[in-house]
């Protein structure tokens, strides 16, 4: 029985400390200065914020989402042919407003047709060769890291620790019991030597 009870003790013991270890994370939001400044106790996540921002953005940008990927992934699905025709469209439309209305028809159909030939014939290229480029001006101009850093940089304190809690609830919960079974085990331990030693 007494073994029971120093086991129970232990599991106790194991649980609390994890689920306080846990709630440390996150509380106290703001620093709370204990003997002037001899102690000053905060929240690990609250504390080191705009590191953790900065190091998630730097993970987002070099490991999961780098803006040349989805510049790339979006030069190779553009629908080529339809960005073709709307360009074809629009100069066709703008050369015939601009064209002089003392340019005999025969000879404006005869440009107009002109203009949509080359445009059909190198349409698919200029359209890869604009996308390059604007792909290029966007890579230098948007940087990911930076935009994931300031969104959780922007973020109430209390939304992050929701999203943390949420995202990991299942596992925050395994670590509290896994406490609580190493508590067990180390008073069943310690138990049987008290017990058995004096």
């Amino acid at each position: 029985m007494k073994l029971l009870i120093l086991a129970i003790v232990g599991a106790l013991i194991g649980w609390m400390t994890n689920v306080i270890a846990i709630k440390l994370l996150f509380r106290p939001v703001k620093p709370v200065h204990i003997m002037g400044n001899f102690l000053v106790i905060q929240g690990m996540i609250p504390k080191r914020k705009t590191e953790i921002a900065k190091t998630i953005g730097d993970v987002v940008a070099e490991e999961l989402l780098s803006i040349e990927q989805i510049v790339d992934d979006f030069v190779e699905d553009l629908d080529k042919r339809r960005v073709v025709s709307i360009i074809k469209d629009k100069v066709v439309a703008l050369a015939d407003a601009k064209m002089p209305a003392m340019v005999p028809s025969m000879f404006k159909g005869m440009i107009l047709q002109n203009i949509e030939k080359i445009i059909d014939e190198n349409g698919d290229q200029l359209v890869v060769e604009m996308a390059e480029k604007l792909s290029h001006e966007a890579v230098k101009s948007i940087d990911i890291s930076q935009m994931v850093e300031s969104k959780i940089n922007g973020y109430d304190f209390k939304e992050i620790e929701r999203l943390t809690l949420r995202i990991a609830k299942r596992e925050l919960k395994h670590i509290e019991l896994l406490g609580g079974l190493i508590g067990f085990a180390i008073g069943l331990i310690q138990g049987f030597f008290v017990l058995h030693l004096f």
